[in-house]
């Protein structure tokens, strides 16, 4: 009996964690759009550059996804592995030394603030996932 009660309890906490996942793009919307435009043409981008207050996140994902190399990189997954891992350091310790944005977007927009601390491992991952995924196929 005693283990039935344990087997169900495990379950229980295994399903409540499914259940809880985080949504990268509700993280994303909360926490990210209010910096980054989350679907936006480059002509449209042209048209309202003199409002941005960084760059497009269509923009960062593709930008990030060319500039990221693997030798041989044969593998996508370990690709998307390398780049999310990628944009979680870089959400929380932004640094110039670290910047893959072009000269010109890192002029008019600088370096973004830190977000450490304002994100739980969570939903830092959720994003950085998101981010990667959302984006695979769409250009800017």
């Amino acid at each position: 009996m005693k283990k039935i009660l344990i087997l169900l309890t495990a379950s229980t906490l295994v399903l409540m964690s499914a259940e809880q996942k985080v949504d990268g793009e509700r993280v994303f919307d909360t926490k990210c759009v209010s910096c980054h435009i989350k679907d936006i043409t480059k002509e449209n981008t042209m048209k309202r550059l003199g409002t941005l207050k960084a760059p497009p996140m269509i923009e960062v994902s593709n930008h990030l996804k060319n500039n990221i190399k693997i030798i041989d990189d044969l593998d996508d997954e370990i690709h998307r592995a390398v780049v999310i891992a990628f944009i979680k350091d870089y959400v929380e310790y932004p640094h110039i030394d670290k910047a893959m944005c072009e000269a010109m977007a890192l002029d008019r927009f600088s370096v973004m603030p830190s977000l450490k601390g304002k994100l739980t491992a969570e939903e830092l991952k959720a994003v950085a996932e998101w981010t990667y995924d959302y984006y695979v196929g769409k250009k800017f």
